[in-house]
């Protein structure tokens, strides 16, 4: 197996509230760094982009402006990711085992937002948890290949990909 896992199989969403779930459940026996995507909440958006929360720290950083109830440009903006990614080179710095990285979206295949916490967590050796937006699954390739497996969106597969990355490093739960 690969150091980078990549989930698809389910929206994006879905993905992003496993995520959450593993980080909670994995921080009792590994050091876990990254960010996971939340939705912004409000009503009446085209662009789905929120925020990014930092798992080591909690700290939200907003990825989005709000041109208000309508528009019809995306709003994504840079800004924010460009803090959750030093945040995330910070926890990397401080030592971790494993980094979960929301998504490889938009601003990444512009090499921009978490590109620079991709890179760290590849020069550190660390096992990478992410997703891909569809619609740049060329320029991950391009950016990755052949660094990456992909994994279903199953937390089970997900687990067992975990462990053969930390080589039993880490206490495993009993059942």
């Amino acid at each position: 197996m690969k150091r980078i896992a990549v989930v698809k199989g389910a929206p994006s969403a879905a993905i992003q509230g496993m995520f959450r779930e593993l980080a909670e459940g994995w921080r009792s026996g590994i050091r876990v760094a990254g960010v996971i995507e939340e939705p912004h909440g409000l009503a009446g958006r085209k662009c789905n982009a929120g925020y990014l929360r930092c798992i080591a720290e909690g700290t939200l950083y907003p990825i989005f402006q709000d041109p208000g109830a309508g528009a019809e440009a995306c709003h994504l903006q840079g800004a924010g990711a460009l803090l959750a990614t030093q945040a995330v080179e910070r926890d990397i710095a401080a030592g971790c085992d494993l980094v979960i990285l929301s998504k490889f979206g938009k601003l990444e295949a512009s090499r921009q937002g978490l590109v620079a916490a991709f890179t760290a967590a590849m020069e550190a050796g660390l096992p990478i948890l992410t997703s891909v937006s569809p619609a740049f699954e060329q320029a991950w390739t391009d950016f990755a290949a052949p660094l990456f497996d992909v994994l279903p969106a199953d937390p089970n597969q997900i687990d067992a990909w975990r462990w053969i990355m930390l080589d039993d490093t880490a206490v495993r739960p009993t059942a």
